[in-house]
């Protein structure tokens, strides 16, 4: 019996694929041993590992085959509940069930608990588990009080995480370091930085000097976080690619580049912060060419940087470079079941001009999401199919999907581009009335939009003066531009005055004030604002046209 369990056990770790799984079950229920607590322990672990890899869904087969065990022990709970963790309802069922067998739960078991609490938000359950921890006397295992801490931390109550962490017997650095997340996580960097400046073991504490530096990059502290960064006494790819991601959404790619170089390692993870930050940036060429390198570099692309290339590519607008990239997708098994690549790839394609792709990619998801929706629809309206768009909207919800702001965005502005001017001001009046939505500037700045290029000034001109919110400089450009079109000399002037107030140096005000004048033939007040631009210093970019 021994070296048949020896030979199961060896099997089982080894085990990479689903197929073998059930021919290992099959084994163990020939040889007698689906009631063995051991070996449906290890089943259960290596369930729950290939349940992590992309396309395995073994928990509930984990489940079953623990259902089957009529004496499961202590560590065989505390498997199938680690197994569950990503449920709620599920783990805490299970726990109910541990509660009334005759297993008494251990400190382990609570560890898993409270992570699950931690992972879901459940405060209310995360206390209930903070009772039962305190009668089953395990609150003084360093991991618990840790797994409480981290726990409070992530959700919010960071006074409680406090309360634990000072009445923790013992404490190690995994403790610590929950504590200087938890400030962090509610932007109190003081406290974060006095705990962090107390805590022992700092040299060897890469994790908690990560959560700082990144902790500042969160709340924009970019100078803190570099001085905490020049301290580090051991910098790892972690410490790098949260600078290199801070400096990017900042805008200093020069600053982001040059740590990227400095950096002794670097991953998938590393390369796709600087990916990002140029795609953030507007350099969608210096991206592309970045994931070529590194490619080059046998680094594997993961989603997210598959999901910054396609970004890229949708800035460009290069149909040959959009069919490289779907059939590199392609090619690598990407999974397009994922939402937000799906809705990467969909976008992609509609930008570069490839509808009919985007329409197979979107009419082929077996769910379609809000941002699949929203993707579609912007789609539909670059390419001038507006009432296209405007009926995939209303498919949207018929589906029962709720529209948010930004899918109200996408809509009015299909609604602006094809002219639809009742449909607009419909769904302006939706948001407010069905949805309980608060229209923003942008909301108010394609109806402006709307209004002006029908023709309708003056509408446009009290909407703006309307709005319950400051009118920023986009709305009074959409009616200038409108002013334009129609040659309305009298609302250009007033809409223009408004915009010297706004963006005094914005020489695009300027120049259509101007052309109006010049439609006009008073070429009198043409040369007068060419000399209050010349005055003030603003000057007019020249034009380029490339064939």
């Amino acid at each position: 019996m021994s070296s048949i369990l020896s030979r199961i056990s060896t099997l089982l770790n080894s085990t990479k694929t689903i197929l073998h799984l059930h021919q290992l079950h099959a084994r163990i229920i020939q040889n007698g041993l689906e009631q063995h607590n051991l070996i449906i322990n290890l089943f259960i672990s290596r369930c729950t590992k290939l349940d992590a890899h992309p396309n395995h869904t073994t928990t509930h087969y984990a489940l079953s085959i623990f259902n089957l065990v009529f004496h499961p022990n202590a560590h065989l709970w505390n498997s199938i509940l680690k197994a569950n963790i990503s449920s709620l309802p599920i783990t805490i069922s299970l726990f109910n069930r541990f509660k009334l067998s005759k297993t008494t739960p251990d400190d382990y078991t609570f560890s898993s608990l409270i992570k699950c609490c931690s992972i879901h938000n459940g405060v209310w359950e995360g206390r209930l588990i903070h009772g039962l921890v305190v009668r089953n006397g395990v609150l003084g295992f360093v991991f618990v009080g840790t797994s409480l801490v981290d726990f409070y931390g992530k959700v919010g109550e960071v006074e409680s995480a406090r309360k634990v962490f000072d009445e923790m017997p013992e404490r190690n650095v995994v403790s610590w370091t929950a504590m200087v997340v938890g400030y962090l996580s509610l932007g109190d960097l003081r406290s974060a930085q006095v705990v962090f400046d107390e805590m022992p073991w700092r040299d060897c504490a890469a994790p908690a000097w990560n959560a700082m530096v990144d902790g500042y990059v969160k709340w924009g502290d970019l100078e803190s976080a570099r001085k905490v960064f020049d301290e580090m006494p051991e910098r790892n790819v972690v410490s790098f690619t949260c600078l290199i991601d801070g400096y990017a959404k900042a805008g200093d790619m020069e600053s982001a580049r040059e740590l990227f170089d400095r950096a002794p390692a670097r991953d998938v993870v590393a390369w796709s912060a600087l990916i990002s930050g140029y795609v953030q940036n507007g350099n969608a060429n210096r991206a592309v060419e970045m994931f070529v390198e590194m490619c080059n570099e046998n680094v594997k692309p993961d989603e997210f940087a598959m999901v910054n290339l396609m970004t890229a590519c949708s800035q460009i607008g290069s149909s040959d470079l959009g069919l490289w990239v779907d059939s590199y997708v392609t090619r690598n098994s990407i999974d397009l079941s994922r939402p937000h690549i799906a809705a990467a790839l969909i976008d992609m394609n509609a930008k570069c001009g490839n509808m009919d792709r985007a329409t197979c990619l979107f009419e082929e998801m077996p769910k379609r999401d809000l941002v699949l929706y929203c993707s579609m629809i912007q789609g539909l309206s670059i390419h001038g199919c507006a009432v296209q768009a405007v009926r995939l909207f209303s498919r949207m919800l018929e589906e029962g999907l709720v529209p948010d702001k930004v899918a109200f965005t996408v809509l009015l502005t299909a609604c602006s581009r094809a002219g639809l001017v009742e449909e607009g001001m419909q769904y302006l009046c939706s948001m407010k009335n069905d949805y309980g939505l608060v229209p923003s500037p942008d909301h108010y700045a394609c109806i402006v939009h709307l209004l002006g290029r029908a023709g309708h000034l003056e509408a446009a001109y009290d909407l703006i003066e309307s709005m319950p919110v400051e009118p920023h400089a986009s709305a009074w450009g959409a009616l200038l531009g409108a002013c334009r079109l129609h040659w309305n000399i009298k609302f250009g002037e007033m809409v223009a005055g408004k915009l010297f107030q706004l963006e005094p140096r914005n020489p695009s005000n300027y120049v259509l004030l101007s052309n109006i004048y010049a439609n006009a033939n008073r070429w009198t007040d043409v040369l007068e604002l060419r000399n209050r631009m010349r005055e003030g210093c603003v000057r007019k970019i020249p034009g380029q046209s490339r064939i």
